[in-house]
């Protein structure tokens, strides 16, 4: 057995112990951040039957998963790192989820390129859950005016993403986006990652973004 199906399975164990009332349909979906590794490491979960992958970058997605993903329907594709709007285009026509709509701009070019394609992403609105300057996601104050602004344009939004603090205990951030999701009415949240997926399945998270845990260190 490759070594990266031992590391979801014991993924998916764990989870499951510490979740232990909730049935296998309510569990997170586990996306496995596959950015920066090659086929060598992804192929063994495909052929294991895994079916979500996420990606940072738009450009190595298109070359990494154009073929893969016309030969097999099942997998669906996350964008989970920062969309800039000329790659919108190829964004809409390769992935299944976006992770970081964060601004009007973008969502608008989102809406357009669906037209042009007649096709619909569901989508994840990043928020800047701990207030950073550096870190890309829309302020807690603007959320709901952005959320309707996106509904709007008809966009398909399911759920709310972000990335907390470094440095500092994730639970409380974790915490204050279900009450975000709550107040929304949302169904998903996308968050957690290698250091932190537990704490993060614990306040309700719905989509693990979880790459080293299961690939190894990126070099």
């Amino acid at each position: 057995m490759h070594f990266t199906i031992k590391n979801l399975i014991n993924i998916k164990e764990l989870i499951n112990s510490n979740l232990i009332n909730l049935t296998p349909d309510k569990l997170p979906k586990i996306i496995a951040v596959s950015k920066t590794f090659g086929m060598d490491k992804i192929t063994p979960l495909i052929e294991y039957g895994h079916k979500d992958f996420g990606e940072n970058k738009v450009q190595e997605a298109l070359n990494k998963w154009s073929d893969i993903k016309l030969k097999n329907q099942n997998i669906k594709l996350h964008l989970i790192g920062g969309l800039q709007t000329n790659k919108v285009k190829f964004a809409i026509g390769l992935f299944d989820y976006i992770h970081s709509v964060d601004s009007e701009k973008l969502a608008k070019k989102i809406f357009d390129e669906q037209k042009k394609q007649n096709r619909n992403v569901k989508i994840f609105l990043q928020v800047n859950i701990g207030n950073e300057a550096q870190k890309s996601g829309v302020d807690k104050a603007q959320l709901e005016n952005f959320y309707l602004y996106c509904k709007s344009l008809k966009l398909d939004v399911i759920g709310l993403m972000c990335i907390p603090p470094e440095r500092e205990p994730s639970t409380k951030y974790f915490e204050e986006m279900n009450d975000l999701r709550k107040n929304l009415n949302l169904n998903y949240l996308s968050m957690g990652m290698s250091s932190d997926y537990l704490e993060a399945a614990k306040n309700n998270a719905t989509h693990l973004r979880i790459g080293s845990n299961i690939f190894g260190s990126r070099i």
